[in-house]
């Protein structure tokens, strides 16, 4: 008789998962999910958080004539992992596993411009990060991952899988600060034995689940709040929003004719509050001038006193903690 399936699907297991992680809510962490599997879970678990969604990129190094044991991993920071017992076992040559490594560097890469575009790589220090997959089976590829987002100085890293080998867990927990597991098998051999559905995710469905994971993520609630910014003797009017643990603060001088309220930079401002930044939305005119700006539209165009303008916004804001 076979055995029961645990998850419907990899959405399914990632909505479990979510509520096993619930804690960590407050926490404002950021769920980075490994392509393209680990995505469908990993979507599912932002949305129990609230929180941004990304990818980290790693490749298994798959041993030469048998593609699908991986001797080692690496990971889109640079980290390379290599299991160097079963590398000697497999009398597997340096010069041969370096053009592996050359290989699945380049796929790294191709990852990196398919899921992530033009976004720059996830900021992970000082934030809890949350490394989800659809299953750990030798833990080989997820270590090179933790290896490098450890270097980046984040406030804790949580590993978390739908299902596991407990001897992997035990392994990788090293690596790790906690880790989130719901079925831990030490039988495992297949992960896909866990689901009534492992069919492959595509590269499309990965990349639509990151555009709607940042469609999705409500702004933090309560974060912006008006105030005046003192710059010289000008009194500047200003929103400042402040995400939980914000990593940064972002100015934002709008462009001549317009003011603090350009729908454009609300936008940006808005995607930047779920990235965790902190921002400054502030006009260069005082509301006097603004008035006498739309008559006259003179002091749209004084370089000079909107770059003192600026630069005070800047002086008041390094004075803050």
């Amino acid at each position: 008789m076979g055995r029961a399936k645990l998850f419907q699907d990899r959405r399914d297991a990632g909505r479990r998962l979510g509520q096993l992680l619930s804690g960590y809510r407050s926490e404002a962490p950021l769920v980075l999910a490994l392509p393209r599997g680990g995505v469908e879970v990993g979507y599912e678990v932002a949305r129990a958080l609230g929180a941004p969604l990304d990818v980290w990129i790693v490749r298994k190094l798959g041993a030469p004539g048998q593609p699908e044991l991986g001797v080692g991993a690496i990971s889109e920071g640079g980290e390379v992992y290599i299991d160097r017992s079963l590398v000697a076992a497999l009398g597997i040559a340096d010069a041969e596993l370096a053009d592996i490594a050359e290989q699945q560097a380049a796929e790294v890469e191709r990852g990196v411009r398919r899921f992530r575009g033009d976004r720059p790589m996830p900021r992970v220090e000082g934030r809890t990060v949350i490394v989800v997959d659809d299953g750990i089976a030798t833990g080989g590829t997820v270590r090179a991952a933790l290896r490098d987002l450890r270097r980046r100085s984040p406030r804790r890293i949580v590993l978390a899988a739908p299902v596991a080998a407990p001897s992997s867990l035990s392994s990788l927990a090293r690596e790790v600060d906690s880790i989130a597991c719901i079925e831990e098998d030490p039988g495992l051999q297949a992960i896909g034995a866990y689901y009534e559905d492992f069919s492959q995710t595509s590269d499309d469905l990965v990349a639509w689940l990151l555009a709607e994971a940042r469609r999705e993520l409500p702004p933090p609630e309560g974060a912006e709040r008006p105030l005046l910014v003192q710059a010289g003797a000008a009194a500047l009017p200003g929103d400042l929003a402040i995400p939980e643990r914000a990593i940064g603060l972002v100015l934002f001088a709008h462009g001549s004719g317009s003011s603090r309220r350009s729908p454009r930079n609300r936008s940006v401002a808005e995607a930047l509050w779920r990235w965790g930044l902190a921002t400054l939305l502030f006009d260069l005119l005082t509301e006097e001038e603004a008035a006498e700006d739309r008559r006259s539209a003179r002091l749209r165009f004084d370089i000079d006193l909107l770059a003192r303008r600026l630069l005070g916004v800047t002086d008041w804001a390094l004075a803050r903690p």
